[in-house]
């Protein structure tokens, strides 16, 4: 069963409690967003492999250690995916950036696909899964089988919100990716909305309803 991180990062907790205020404007949202994706994205790389090298400073030789592993991509799931791409490139800009296209039918509350497109190099790329709010789950899984269709298995999920039964959604299609979160709250309303949760994050970030 793969692994659920929640951050209690005092800076995450504050920047989150801006962000679900309802009368936080979109500027200030899409910029905090970008912050918490920066603080997040340095937790979620904790574990990544390094190796020693040979530099010289200033001063003298030293052996000293550099990121040694898969190279990384991201993969925002669009819309409101995007909002958290900017401040993860801030700590690796060497990052390659793919988009999932994927919006939830109104209705059956199911994932329905209209664009994907990752590096060429995806399959040998640790990946980043990104995406503000994980409810139902079923756009994350979705995105996530799309993903291993074509050739990835080094897949990490980053949310900002999540909803317990998004994360066991996610745990029961996925037990190998592991689900990183800001705040798991309460439940799922009647509509699929996480609750407390922030509204919706695409239109809160891009000013729309």
């Amino acid at each position: 069963m793969s692994k659920v991180h929640i951050f209690d990062h005092p800076l995450i907790q504050h920047k989150l409690s801006i962000m679900r205020d309802k009368n936080t404007g979109c500027k200030e949202f899409r910029e905090l967003l970008d912050e918490i994706s920066m603080l997040m994205v340095y937790e979620v790389t904790r574990d990544f492999p390094t190796a020693d090298v040979e530099i010289e400073t200033p001063i003298t030789p030293m052996k000293t250690k550099m990121l040694a592993g898969k190279p990384i991509g991201i993969i925002p799931i669009l819309r409101a995916g995007l909002g958290m791409v900017d401040g993860i490139l801030e700590l690796i800009p060497n990052a390659k950036v793919g988009h999932i296209g994927l919006y939830r039918d109104p209705e059956t509350l199911k994932p329905v696909e209209y664009y994907c497109k990752l590096p060429e190099d995806a399959e040998h790329r640790q990946l980043i899964v990104l995406d503000p709010m994980l409810a139902t789950g079923g756009s994350a899984s979705a995105a996530i089988t799309f993903i291993k269709e074509r050739g990835c298995h080094n897949i990490r999920l980053v949310n900002l919100i999540a909803a317990p039964e998004g994360i066991a959604a996610v745990q029961a299609a996925h037990p190998d990716v592991d689900i990183y979160v800001a705040a798991c709250d309460e439940k799922l309303n009647e509509h699929g909305y996480i609750v407390p949760g922030l509204g919706d994050a695409g239109d809160r970030l891009f000013g729309t309803k």
